[in-house]
């Protein structure tokens, strides 16, 4: 990533070790040697000051106090001279004390014009940062009186710092490029450790804007990138949970809207149906009605006959109406189905002698296929109501050679009736439609026997009620309809 926290942390921990690494660099070119000098000028005053002490003890010609000062100008790398009033060499710690001390002499006598430097003057000593020109080496050198009247020489090099200096700046050098290296390997790793977890709820939240929830943040610790974690866990569940109940009131909310539209579409057809199925005997009860009453035929026999078509039509309405409200409260759940057990055969039988006089009349003959008792489990009469319609449907549209056949077919399960009729086809467009409210294949021939569309709709909605199948189909010489019913009690 281009703008990624582990390049930016590893980048500012490099600078800052690296920035540090210069700055000692630079602390030590500039101010060590200084510092290296001012720490010398003050070991020679501290030495000063120790010999100005023994001179007033008087310990200053003793053994203990010539060791201690050889031990502390042996330490310090001080060269120190003791001199009488008269040139003798009281005390030195070096070998050659003649050339010594020509040296000392030609320092203090050259002055501070002549390539030295004068860094303290006092009225017991001078301090000096000088050159020797045999050498070629710097020096710092102390020269003073003590109490005693004895001058005091010291001297001690500081030529070796320089070369100090580059040392510990060479080396400083290769510890800075080894710490920056290290530094940012250690840095790479640690802030990877921190950001992969980071990277990972990222991930996270771009899968939960395309509404994936199944990524789930995994804690190893308890720190604050790990409570972040659950807390993203948490609101992952929770918008999972929101959006599904939102999806499931919206798949409501379309299930009623579609309902409602349905239900509207229903309403509209059904008004419109009963409108167009009342209309005819209406008219026909009205038009019969004003022809009594404007007295049209005054011979019995016409009066009679107005009469009987005013009884047909009405009959026909309350046939119409009384359909309507079976079928309502079947289709609502109103009417109660009472299951019990009876012999199918004895009812098929009741509803086939109620239908004699019928066939009679339109020459249609009948036979049943199967011996009872079949028993069956379901509603008596309801189950009466579905024969009735598919064997006066079958007498109504039988032709040809005008049979009926009846089988009962049992079975473990389901017990199968089937009414097969000779006669046209249903075309099979038509056969998906029939069970609809007021369809009607023929219309003609349906208002010819006084039918209404309703009947096969009461046959569908009453083997729903049963939660068991009905359909028709097309055969050889004519149509088939057939039902199922229970055969067990489970």
């Amino acid at each position: 990533m281009k703008y990624s926290i582990t390049r930016k942390i590893t980048t500012i921990m490099i600078g800052i070790v690296a920035g540090t690494v210069l700055l000692c660099w630079f602390v030590n070119t500039s101010l060590l040697e200084e510092y290296y000098v001012e720490h010398k000028q003050k070991k020679l005053l501290s030495t000063f000051e120790m010999m100005e002490r023994a001179v007033r003890d008087g310990s200053d010609g003793e053994e203990g106090f010539e060791i201690a000062l050889e031990k502390r100008c042996a330490n310090s790398n001080i060269t120190v001279m003791i001199i009488s009033s008269d040139r003798t060499i009281i005390q030195s710690n070096v070998g050659d004390n003649e050339e010594l001390l020509l040296q000392f002499m030609e320092l203090i006598f050259r002055g501070a014009g002549q390539g030295a430097e004068i860094l303290e003057n006092t009225e017991r000593y001078v301090v000096e940062k000088t050159t020797d020109s045999r050498l070629k080496s710097d020096y710092l050198v102390l020269w003073g009186n003590l109490q005693n009247g004895n001058m005091v020489l010291m001297r001690t090099a500081v030529e070796s710092i320089k070369e100090s200096v580059e040392i510990a700046n060479r080396f400083l050098a290769y510890v800075g490029i080894t710490a920056v290296v290290l530094c940012a390997v250690i840095i790479y790793i640690v802030t990877r450790r921190i950001t992969n977890p980071i990277l990972q709820l990222a991930d996270i939240s771009k899968r939960m804007t395309n509404l994936d929830f199944d990524a789930k943040f995994h804690s190893e610790g308890k720190n604050e990138i790990d409570l972040l974690g659950e807390h993203m866990n948490q609101l992952s569940a929770a918008l999972e949970q929101t959006i599904s109940e939102l999806k499931s009131a919206n798949n409501e909310l379309k299930i009623d809207i579609e309902k409602k539209t349905e239900i509207d579409e229903m309403r509209k057809e059904f008004i419109s149906n009963v409108s167009h199925e009342l209309k005819t005997p209406i008219a026909l009860i009205q038009g019969y009605a004003e022809g009594l009453q404007e007295c049209i035929n005054d011979d019995a026999d016409s009066r009679e006959f107005y009469c009987e078509v005013i009884m047909d039509e009405a009959d026909k309405m309350n046939q119409l109406v009384k359909n309507l409200l079976t079928l309502n409260q079947l289709e609502s759940g109103g009417d109660q189905v009472v299951f019990e057990r009876f012999d199918l055969m004895e009812v098929l039988r009741g509803v086939i002698n109620a239908t004699v006089i019928l066939r009679e009349q339109s020459n249609v003959s009948l036979e049943v296929k199967g011996t009872g008792p079949f028993y069956v489990w379901a509603d008596e009469f309801k189950t009466e109501q579905v024969l009735t319609n598919y064997i006066s449907n079958a007498i109504h549209y039988a032709s040809g050679e005008k049979r009926i056949e009846i089988s009962v077919i049992p079975g473990e399960e389901v017990t199968r009736v089937e009414v097969f009729n000779t006669g046209e086809h249903i075309p099979e467009t038509e056969l998906a439609h029939i069970w609809d409210k007021f369809y009607k294949v023929d219309k003609a021939r349906t208002r010819e026997y006084g039918g209404n569309g309703i009947g096969l709709s009461i046959v569908k909605a009453i083997m729903d009620s049963f939660h068991r199948e009905c359909g028709v189909s097309n055969e050889a010489q004519g149509v088939k309809f057939w039902f199922e019913l229970d055969s067990k009690s489970q």
